[in-house]
C-alpha cells in the first residue's frame, strides 16, 4: 500500500512508519522541518516537507495514496494568544478538503479519549468537533478515529513537582483508576487499522494499562530511587492556580483542569468504559518507567 502519514517523526509516527516499512508498504511521511528530511529517507520511507496549513501541499501528498494517517501536532501552552479549539477545527476543514479533492478512501484520525463529548472535556472539545468535521466526508471515505487513553510521557510533566516536593499532585489520579497508553502501542494499533480494510466509520480505543494514581506514583517512584513517591490529589482550584502560575495560557490551563477533573469523574472515560478493548497495548508502566528514570536522573 501507498500511505501517507503526518506527525513527521514523533512518538507515534516513527514507530509507525517504521512499523509499515518493515511490512513493505510505501510511506510518505509529511514534517514541516526540512532537517527532518534526511532522516525519513533515511529510514526509508519518502519525505513530503510542507505545512500541515496549507491545502494545496496536502492534496498533492494525499493524491495517490491508498489511506493516510492524520493527527492535529502539539502546540504550545504557553502562547498567550493560542486558541486550541480554533486550532483543531483549522486543522480539521483543511484535512477535510485535503481529503476529498485528494481521491483518498481511507483515513485514520488520532482523535482522543473523551472525543464523544461535546462538552465538559476541557481541552479535548476540538478533538470531538474535528471528527465531526471528517465525518461529513462522502460515505465512501472510510474513517477509523483512534482514541488513546492517557500518555505515559504525559508524566514527565510532574518530573520538576518530584524533584522539588517529592510527590505528585493533581486533580486527578490518586486513588482513581488512570488508563495509560504509550505511543508505540498506538502507533500498532494504527498500523493494524490503517491496512486493514473498512467501510463507514469507526471508532477504536488503544489502552495499554490501568493504574490508579497511587499505583502510577509507586512503579515511578521504584524506577528513580523513591519507593514512598505518592501522588496526592489537588484541588481544580489549586492545579489552576499552579499552571497558570508557570505562565501557561488561563485559557488552556482551565481547559486541563476540566478534562482532568472529568477524567477523574468518570465523564471521561464512560465511552472507553463501555467499549474497551479486549486486549491491552503490550507496553506497560513498568517498561515505560526505565524511560522516565532516564529522563528523571538527567534533569
Amino acid at each position: 500500500m501507498k500511505i501517507t502519514i503526518t506527525g513527521s517523526l514523533g512518538n507515534i509516527s516513527k514507530p509507525l512508519t517504521i512499523d509499515l516499512l518493515q511490512k513493505g508498504h510505501t510511506v510518505t511521511v509529511i514534517s514541516s522541518n526540512p532537517e527532518k528530511q534526511k532522516v525519513i529517507e533515511d529510514l526509508g520511507a519518502i519525505a513530503a516537507i510542507g505545512s500541515l496549513e496549507d491545502v494545496t501541499f496536502l492534496t498533492h501528498t494525499f493524491t495517490g495514496s491508498d489511506a493516510v494517517y492524520i493527527m492535529v501536532p502539539p502546540n504550545n501552552y504557553f502562547d498567550q494568544n493560542l486558541d486550541l479549539f480554533e486550532y483543531y477545527l483549522r486543522l480539521g476543514n483543511k484535512y477535510a478538503k485535503a481529503i476529498e479533492q485528494s481521491g483518498v478512501k481511507r483515513v485514520v484520525n488520532l482523535s482522543t479519549i473523551g472525543a464523544h463529548l461535546a462538552g465538559g472535556s476541557g481541552i479535548l472539545t476540538g478533538a470531538h468537533h474535528l471528527a465531526k468535521i471528517l465525518d461529513k466526508l462522502p460515505e465512501e471515505i472510510a474513517i477509523t478515529h483512534m482514541r488513546p487513553t492517557s500518555f505515559y510521557y504525559n508524566l514527565l510533566g510532574y518530573v520538576e513537582m518530584i524533584k522539588a516536593q517529592g510527590f505528585i499532585a493533581a486533580n486527578y489520579g490518586a486513588d482513581h483508576t488512570v488508563p495509560w497508553v504509550s505511543p508505540i502501542d498506538i502507533a500498532d494499533a494504527v498500523a493494524n487499522e490503517i491496512t486493514t480494510p473498512f467501510a463507514g466509520r469507526k471508532i477504536r480505543y488503544v489502552v495499554s494499562e490501568e493504574l490508579t494514581g497511587d499505583e502510577t506514583a509507586r512503579i515511578l517512584g521504584e524506577a528513580i530511587g523513591m519507593p514512598e513517591l505518592k501522588w496526592k490529589l489537588s484541588s481544580n482550584e489549586d492545579t489552576l492556580a499552579g499552571l497558570t502560575a508557570i505562565g501557561m495560557n488561563p485559557k488552556i490551563a482551565a481547559g486541563l483542569v476540566e478534562m482532568y477533573a472529568a477524567l477523574y469523574s468518570g465523564l471521561l472515560g464512560e465511552d472507553f468504559q463501555n467499549n474497551k478493548p479486549s486486549v491491552m497495548g503490550k507496553v506497560k508502566l513498568k517498561d515505560y518507567a526505565k524511560e522516565f528514570a532516564a529522563i528523571f536522573n538527567q534533569k
